[in-house]
């Protein structure tokens, strides 16, 4: 019986211990021109009512995305175009800055880096000016796999390590911000529906790092 439960003793703390350890992360940095920079900051006065000199954020939370279709080098080059594309017409209309990510996660669990962490990307509305986003590569009929859950998890405990991180949620559970002190969109009819990642991958990550009591709420 002691035996058993050393094993189990053991098994458990090297499980902690490899969550708890810096992720793997390979920089792949999206182009952030001058016009980038110049969009962000129209962005961040026109939608959050916020003046700033650098387009930086103070992350709060993460929220997780799919990417709907495509692999990670077909996404970073529609994420590396500092303009919307034509057919986007309901976000374009809104701002011609590209959507983007902070991260992005492959099918077999490799983190790619687009840009800090802290540099503003267009992803959510309403929470960008606080929100990390991490986009994972899959889609509603390719469904993510077990090794983005473990690396989402591994990354989301680096970044509450780092930053004061107090929630975590999926894209599809951004609305229920919407009438909270942390919603910032000076548009009320910019709204749209969304469904990624999932729930049943929302509920998996979540169970990995349920012990950093995050918040899916206001």
């Amino acid at each position: 019986m002691k035996k058993i439960f050393y094993f189990y003793v053991v098994l458990i703390m090297g499980f902690a211990k490899a969550q708890t350890r810096k992720p793997e992360i390979i920089q792949k940095p999206i182009s952030y021109s001058d016009e980038r920079i110049r969009l962000s900051l129209e962005y961040l006065k026109d939608h959050h009512g916020l003046i700033q000199k650098t387009p930086t954020i103070i992350p709060k939370m993460i929220v997780l995305h799919y990417t709907a279709n495509g692999n990670v080098e077909s996404n970073f080059k529609y994420f590396n175009k500092t303009h919307l594309e034509g057919g986007r017409n309901t976000l374009k209309n809104q701002s011609i800055l590209n959507v983007s990510s902070q991260y992005i996660i492959d099918r077999d669990g490799t983190i790619y880096q687009l840009m800090e962490p802290t540099r503003f990307a267009r992803h959510t509305i309403g929470l960008n000016y606080c929100a990390i986003g991490i986009e994972n590569i899959g889609s509603k009929k390719e469904p993510l796999t077990d090794k983005q859950v473990a690396s989402n998890a591994q990354l989301i405990r680096y970044l509450t390590k780092k930053y004061k991180i107090e929630y975590l949620i999926g894209h599809s559970e951004y609305g229920v911000f919407r009438n909270s002190k942390l919603w910032k969109e000076s548009d009320p009819g910019y709204f749209t529906i969304k469904e990624d990642p999932g729930q049943d991958f929302m509920n998996k990550v979540r169970l990995q790092v349920a012990d950093l009591h995050l918040k899916d709420q206001p």
